[in-house]
Formats: C-alpha cells, sequence, structure tokens
C-alpha cells in the first residue's frame, strides 16, 4: 500500500504580492512533494491566502475597494506566482470561505461546549484617531528590556523576548502615529493552560527537531498565556455568534484553513476521504512547513485547537528562518523586496529553486542572497557541473552516431558507483537536508567530468578505428548525466522537462538501475544559459 501524504505550507498573507522570503518556504516543500511522488507516495499539497485582519481592512480601505475584492484579486495573483515559479498545489483555496467558517464556528462551539473559553473585561488601547482598538502589531513603542526603540507590541525583534503590549514603553498607533489611551473592552479567552501536560508531551515527540522543540519547552516556564481569540469592530472576519460587533482573530481561522481547504478539495474530489487524513487517529502522514516567526502558534495553539476539534495533530513540523539579502532583513518598509514576478522578469525559477536548495539544512537558520554566491552557484555548479556534462557526451552522439547510444555500459564498476549514491540521495531528501543533496550531486558530477577528460572523446573521434569506443564513453556520460539528472529533477522542473525531451525518457527512481543502452537521444539544445555576474550585482544590489 502506498505511503499517503498531506502537505502544507505556512497561509501567505493576502494584502500583498508573493516574494522571494514566501518562495524559500513554498519551493521546500515543493521539492519535498516532488520527491515523495517520484518515490511512489502519494502525496496531497495544499494551501490558501490568509484573508482576515485589520491588516487586509487597511489595505482594502487605502485601495479603496471592499475586502472581498481585494482578497479574490490577490488570491489569483498569489496563485500565478507559485506556478510560475513549478509550484504546483492539489488545491489553493481562502480562509474566507463557507469551508472555513463551518469549521470556525464547530471550533467555537466545541470550545464553549467543553467551557474552555471565558469572557473578560479588558484594558485595551486605542486609537482615537482611527477610532479602533488595536491589536499588539499595530502599536510601537520601546522594548522594556532591552530599550531597543521602534519594536512591536508582543515581542522584540532585537532581544526576541516576549512580553505584555502594557508594559511597552512609549506606545504609539503604527497606523496613525498617534498617542494611544487605555479604553475598557470585553474579549474571549482560550484556556490554552488546560492543555499544558499534553502539549509538553507532543512537543518531544520528534514532531520538531530538536533545537525547535528546546526553545518552544521554554514558553511553559510561565505557565501558558490564555488566548484572546476575539477582535473589535473594525475588523474584517468571520463575525462571532451571539456576540455584537466582534469577530473571530484572524489566528483562530488562519490555521482552521489547513481543514477547510483540505474539505474543499475532497469536496471536489468525492475520491479523496476527510477523515482518513483529519480522523484523530489517522495513520496518514501531516506535514506543516513553516517559518521561525510563528512557531508559536504552529506547536501551541494549533496542536491545542485539534485536541478541542477531535482531529489529529501533525507529523512533523519543518521549520525554516528568514531570507537575507546582502546580509539584511527582507522589510517592504526600506524597499529591500523581490517580489516573484520581479525575479521571473531577470532569472528563470529554476535558479532560485536550485539556489534555495543549494542552501536549505535541517536547521532554521537564515539564508542570506548575495550576487556572488548566486552567480557561482548556478554558473559553477549548475551549468559547468552539470549541464556541461550533457553538452559535451551529446555533441559527440548526435554528430556522429546519429544519436544513438551504445549497446553497452562502457565501465559497469562506474556506473553503478552512480547508482549507489541513491541511498544517500534519499536519506538527504527525506530529512530535508537540500544542501547536502547538491553537495553530494556535485562531488558525482565533477567526477563525471574528470572521467570524460581523462578519456578525451575528442582525442580519439580522429581515429576512425576508435569510433566505438568514443560511443562507449559519451554513452557512458550521457548515463552519468541521466542519474545525476533524476536526482535533481525535485529541484529543478524546468530543467528536467528539457532533459527528458533531450533524453527522449522519464526521469524517475523506479528504473534508475536501468541504463540507457542502444537508445536514441534527440539532438541537444541549450539546457541552461549562464547568468552574469553584471546582472547578479545590478539586481541584488538595486533591487
Amino acid at each position: 500500500m502506498k505511503k499517503k501524504n498531506l502537505v502544507t505550507c505556512a497561509l501567505p498573507y493576502a494584502n500583498g504580492p508573493i516574494h522571494i522570503g514566501h518562495l524559500l518556504e513554498h519551493i521546500q516543500a515543493d521539492i519535498f512533494v516532488r520527491y515523495k511522488r517520484m518515490i511512489g507516495e502519494k502525496v496531497f499539497f495544499i494551501c490558501a491566502d490568509d484573508a482576515h485582519g485589520t491588516a487586509i481592512m487597511l489595505k482594502a480601505e487605502e485601495k479603496k475597494i471592499s475586502e472581498k475584492i481585494l482578497i479574490k484579486k490577490i488570491l489569483e495573483d498569489h496563485k500565478k506566482d507559485f506556478f510560475n515559479f513549478n509550484i504546483i498545489y492539489d488545491n489553493y483555496h481562502s480562509t474566507h470561505s463557507k469551508e472555513n467558517l463551518f469549521f470556525v464556528k464547530k471550533a467555537f462551539y466545541l470550545l464553549n461546549k467543553k467551557k474552555l473559553i471565558y469572557i473578560k473585561k479588558i484594558n485595551q488601547f486605542y486609537d482615537i484617531k482611527k477610532k479602533m482598538f488595536l491589536s499588539d502589531r499595530y502599536i510601537k513603542g520601546t522594548c522594556p528590556n532591552c530599550n531597543c526603540k521602534n519594536q512591536y507590541g508582543d515581542n522584540c525583534s532585537l532581544c526576541g523576548s516576549f512580553y505584555s503590549v502594557m508594559d511597552l514603553l512609549s506606545p504609539k498607533s503604527a497606523i496613525s502615529k498617534s498617542d494611544l489611551v487605555l479604553k475598557d473592552t470585553t474579549n474571549i479567552f482560550f484556556n490554552l493552560s488546560y492543555f499544558e501536560k499534553i502539549l509538553k508531551k507532543w512537543i518531544v515527540s520528534g514532531v520538531l527537531d530538536n533545537a525547535i522543540s528546546k526553545k518552544v519547552m521554554e514558553w511553559f516556564e510561565n505557565g501558558l498565556k490564555h488566548w484572546c481569540i476575539s477582535r473589535d469592530h473594525p475588523y474584517f472576519g468571520f463575525k462571532i455568534p451571539g456576540f455584537k460587533k466582534k469577530y473571530f482573530y484572524v489566528w483562530l481561522d488562519a490555521p482552521i484553513g489547513y481543514i477547510s481547504t483540505f474539505k474543499n478539495l475532497t469536496n471536489k474530489n468525492s475520491k479523496i476521504s476527510f477523515n482518513e487524513f483529519w480522523k484523530k487517529n489517522s495513520k496518514n502522514k501531516l506535514y506543516h512547513f513553516i517559518g521561525k516567526d510563528i512557531i508559536y502558534f504552529h506547536s501551541i495553539f494549533w496542536p491545542a485547537l485539534l485536541d478541542v476539534m477531535s482531529f489529529r495533530k501533525p507529523t512533523k513540523i519543518y521549520v525554516h528562518g528568514h531570507v537575507n539579502i546582502n546580509g539584511k532583513k527582507i522589510s517592504k518598509s526600506k524597499n529591500s523586496v523581490i517580489t516573484a514576478k520581479k525575479w521571473l522578469k531577470n532569472f528563470n525559477s529554476d535558479s532560485l529553486r536550485y539556489y534555495y536548495a543549494s542552501k536549505i539544512s535541517k536547521n532554521s537558520q537564515d539564508i542570506n542572497i548575495n550576487a556572488y554566491d548566486f552567480f557561482n552557484k548556478i554558473n559553477s555548479g549548475l551549468v559547468n557541473n552539470v549541464v556541461n556534462l550533457a553538452m559535451r557526451n551529446a555533441s559527440f552522439i548526435n554528430k556522429y552516431f546519429d544519436g544513438m547510444l551504445s549497446k553497452k555500459i562502457y565501465d559497469i564498476k562506474n556506473y553503478k558507483s552512480f547508482i549507489l549514491k541513491t541511498n544517500k540521495i534519499d536519506f538527504f531528501f527525506k530529512n530535508m537536508q537540500y544542501k547536502d543533496v547538491i553537495n553530494e550531486i556535485l562531488k558525482i558530477s565533477s567526477f563525471a567530468n574528470f572521467y570524460i577528460n581523462k578519456k578525451s572523446p575528442w582525442v580519439f573521434i580522429k581515429n576512425v578505428n576508435k569510433f566505438n569506443y568514443v560511443q562507449n564513453v559519451c554513452s557512458l556520460g550521457i548515463n552519468f548525466f541521466r542519474i545525476i539528472m533524476i536526482y535533481l529533477k525535485p529541484i529543478v522542473p524546468s530543467l528536467s522537462h528539457k532533459v527528458e525531451f533531450f533524453l527522449n525518457t522519464k526521469l524517475n527512481f523506479k528504473n534508475i538501475k536501468r541504463p540507457l543502452i542502444n537508445h536514441k537521444i534527440s539532438n541537444i539544445k541549450i539546457l541552461y544559459k549562464k547568468i552574469f555576474i553584471e546582472d547578479c550585482k545590478k539586481f541584488f544590489e538595486n533591487k
């Protein structure tokens, strides 16, 4: 029986375009999905736009359109951007959907039934100019721990500490820049502390890597804080049943979007069983790919909510770092965002996929992009080491042998040594060590090029009596290249498609041990063009 997997990415927020920071996560997950499918596993790959919250309300206000029109337009833009990077979802949905409303209401009903929520009157900062209560992210001030200025209301980006917004020094509205007043309001709270024992056990079960789980366990030291799941009008989201001018907090309905998006998929395809993946004792795998900035939501709030709803918990949560450009964080305010569309106007999608893969490892460290590193990775690694292996051997096969590969493998020992790398590559893919996959590929492609150099077919082609030798050597070179491209296929799908046309065969692990012998290849065309350092410098430095 095939293993079955459900893979999700964190939901992009529906108030702006997809940029290369978003793409790190979606490329990482897409490589994982493509590899799983190549080894014969069944995978459903889903995502959705996170379509609620104050930011979307404000963006719609800025553009002078309704929130529904805004999120509909952005949804289509996001889908196109992902598709153009060969990130193919089985279903890409929205949290502003009837399915999500159904499950959000169900969650609220169960929270209420199990007496896990309560209403509390609190003092909250109020923006008099905008006539609205502000959530933590719309309040800025000085960190109470390190005195760093211009920090958000719940955590400090410099020292990493979490604190109550009430502890923030000199708070101001991030929207109107005005001073704030405290005003009474009532909010609905979720009793997270009830799940403390369950969560502690789950967190160290292997669902998170050790370094991440240790970090999460620190949040239990002072006890879990009760979670506010309501927001006041004005707000764009789902209204809370039985309450006037109260809305569900976006972080209640956003993770439920994983459930509702899959439900929407099963509505479209009756052959897919919803319960098979989401029932509490499901044996199928559930993988989340997220950034390190939302670990708390996915490791504390989300599993507790799943427990309330009697749904299964994730099998594994893969956490990645942020993307920095020339050592600096991507920032909209500092105009350092590179959108997906802008990338494709300058480079192809495989270049970013390959580059990210060369840097992704098991840890959640930030990834830094700079012109020289990108230039070297693409030209020295992908073009000179891998693609050139095909070009130099195919030129002889096409010109002198009408595209026909030899009837046997010339050097079976070295061919088998390439095949034996499959186990190591498999281990790296399964453990999200794409960097090691690339490094291993570069080792064997360097060996293959060295091997061809040593055999020197360009010397022996001058001797008609050595034609058979040249055909054998170059055919082996093509078979080396084929194995390398099987390993690379999940990473560079556009290049792989061209290679499959050139080799006149599909690239898959199922027949990797079976060489191409007495097989006709197509006339080779340019598979991948080199990039120029001047273009890279201009792109990354001017952005």
